[in-house]
């Protein structure tokens, strides 16, 4: 992990000065913040603080890799809480693990700052080590630059070859579910862009928006007889249509099954409009498809982890996904989720 944070424009002698000065800044750095977060691995023979990484695949396992940018003004606010920051960053990059049905491992750090802020740093890098503690991922390596905030990290992970979750492998029959509830962090964020002294928060649902929790063991359980899967941070309706489009299917879906916490089901209630549970993303659950027979057995696992998994649809032979308020009665979305390069975002 390299660090520069000033660009020299000093006569010779004096910028010779300022680089070994900045030098001795970029290794404290490093040695404060980042040279143990996460945990030590048996798998990482060389770490933070070389010019590469030196890592060990287990025999029979895949690699399976992630890598996500988080942008200041657009994927969060600069005000937000960098603890929280710092896990969220970290959080996205396993949920993708998750959908695979891989076990984390490592990750890299890629981190633009506008300026050097040792309260901050050490604020965001707590919380990013919460999280890599609590999954047993190691720091190995990455950069540090100066410009906006960014945070990109690259995640990577260990399967059982030949057995990761695709997008690919619906087919027709099979029943699609999802873990946990939707549309907590969009009603969480659409109450943090709109409050007033008046209006309720719901500070239960800030901790969805801002903490997410990554599906990591269900992931690992559903490898074995899933037939699809994917992590909805775009929104119900755009992460099945990759599953959809990637399996060369359709899908029907019952919009009184969706499972939902009671804010959110007020809120469709009030407004008549389903698109926070469908459109609004940054959910990080899992969706996935099951064959029918398989029922009996997601029961157990949800049992064991103590993890909602509902169904709330069905794959078919038509192309496209359909959403039913009732049996008789199509509701057709304005938006079908988060699009990163949309004409007018």
């Amino acid at each position: 992990m390299e660090c520069i944070f000033f660009r020299c424009t000093l006569p010779r002698k004096r910028e010779e000065w300022q680089v070994e000065s900045m030098a001795m800044g970029e290794f404290e750095l490093i040695r404060n913040f980042f040279s143990s977060l996460g945990i030590g691995r048996d798998d990482v023979t060389l770490g933070v603080g070389d010019d590469c990484a030196l890592l060990t695949v287990p025999q029979g396992k895949q690699l399976a890799v992630t890598m996500d940018s988080l942008v200041s003004g657009v994927h969060f606010q600069p005000d937000v809480d960098p603890a929280a920051l710092g896990y969220k960053a970290l959080a996205v990059n396993l949920s993708d693990l998750a959908a695979m049905g891989a076990e984390p491992a490592w990750f890299t750090l890629a981190l633009t700052l506008p300026e050097s802020d040792t309260q901050w740093l050490a604020e965001f890098s707590r919380g990013m080590g919460e999280l890599a503690v609590c999954h047993g991922v190691a720091l190995v390596g990455g950069d540090t630059t100066r410009g906006p905030l960014t945070i990109t990290i690259q995640a990577q992970g260990f399967l059982p070859a030949g057995q990761a979750l695709l997008r690919s492998g619906a087919h027709v029959g099979d029943l699609v579910y999802t873990t946990g509830t939707l549309g907590d962090a969009g009603l969480a964020l659409c109450d943090q862009l709109s409050k007033t002294p008046e209006k309720p928060t719901f500070p239960e649902l800030i901790r969805r928006l801002e903490r997410p929790e990554p599906r990591v063991a269900a992931g690992r359980a559903l490898r074995e007889f899933a037939s699809s899967a994917i992590d909805i941070s775009d929104g119900l309706l755009a992460d099945l249509g990759h599953i959809l489009e990637a399996s060369g299917v359709g899908a029907d879906i019952h919009l009184d099954a969706l499972p939902l916490s009671p804010p959110v089901r007020a809120a469709i209630k009030s407004a008549g409009d389903w698109s926070i549970p469908l459109a609004s993303g940054d959910d990080y659950e899992l969706c996935f498809t099951l064959p029918p027979g398989m029922a009996t057995r997601l029961d157990e696992i949800s049992k064991s982890l103590q993890l909602s998994m509902t169904r709330i649809g069905e794959i078919g032979l038509e192309p496209g996904l359909r959403c039913w308020l009732d049996r008789d009665t199509l509701w057709k979305p304005q938006d079908s989720g988060y699009l990163h390069f949309y004409a007018d975002d």
